[in-house]
């Protein structure tokens, strides 16, 4: 588990999401929020998390991995205040299941996912991936990660999935996909856009959206960050503006579900 912490100075912000349950304790007393995020959005929570210290003066403390282990972990009681899943089940189930706040649910961005390869000419299209010409492909647990979920609905559509099973090689989460196609253990690996869209080198397609459900990801306050201010204006940050080009920039689609509106 990964722990990412920052510390810079107080700046006011504006609240834009779940007003209703801001608290009253003061924006000058720092606090510290413990926030579950899905492995694929590391760089931009991470960017997030500078520009959402420098305005607050909040501590916010990550954990990285998949989606459906996280969510184990909350339902085992571990010390998260907010959930920042690859998919809407997680966060919709833990409301069910009463480990998240009725109503703090919302979609926070939407993911693409990426064929990639760190040799620039091994990636051509979908005809890379029908060719099988290659030794090994990486992909997350289709179980507990949703980008390796959409991965094996590609292969299915695209009619490869059967006769590439031997090929394929899986990490626990992109994060680690990632760190296979980087080392070379595998050729090329199904991962976030996010993860290679500042990359220069090595070949990459981004595939069509039609070959795969929308990967709406989406966030939910925890019940443990209910009397946290800190949990709470994240939620908040996570949905203005600034937040909104750091999305753009790793190459995410922003907040669809109206959760500004909901409030109004």
């Amino acid at each position: 588990m990964t722990l990412v912490r920052y510390s810079q100075r107080v700046l006011p912000i504006s609240f834009m999401f779940l007003l209703g349950l801001l608290s009253t304790v003061s924006t000058l007393v720092a606090e510290e929020v413990r926030v579950a995020v899905a492995s694929n959005f590391r760089n931009a929570a991470l960017a997030i998390g500078e520009t959402f210290e420098a305005s607050t003066g909040h501590h916010v403390v990550y954990s990285f991995g998949s989606t459906g282990l996280l969510y184990t972990q909350i339902t085992q009681h571990a010390p998260f205040d907010v959930f920042l899943a690859a998919d809407q089940l997680r966060p919709k189930t833990a409301v069910e299941n009463g480990f998240a706040v009725p109503g703090s649910r919302f979609t926070y961005a939407t993911g693409r996912i990426v064929l990639f390869s760190r040799d620039r000419n091994l990636v051509h299209g979908e005809m890379t991936i029908k060719s099988g010409n290659f030794l090994k492909l990486a992909i997350a647990d289709p179980d507990t990660a949703p980008y390796g979920a959409a991965a094996v609905v590609i292969m299915q559509q695209l009619g490869v999935l059967e006769g590439l099973r031997r090929k394929i090689v899986q990490g626990t989460n992109v994060a680690q996909v990632y760190q296979f196609v980087h080392t070379g253990n595998a050729e090329l690996g199904f991962v976030a856009y996010s993860q290679v869209v500042s990359h220069q080198n090595g070949s990459r397609w981004v595939v069509p959206e039609h070959l795969h459900s929308p990967i709406s990801q989406d966030a939910v306050l925890l019940k443990r960050g209910m009397n946290n201010s800190a949990a709470r204006k994240f939620l908040v940050y996570i949905t203005g503006s600034e937040a909104g080009m750091t999305l753009q920039r790793f190459g995410y689609g922003g907040n669809k579900s109206g959760a500004d509106a909901r409030v109004r």
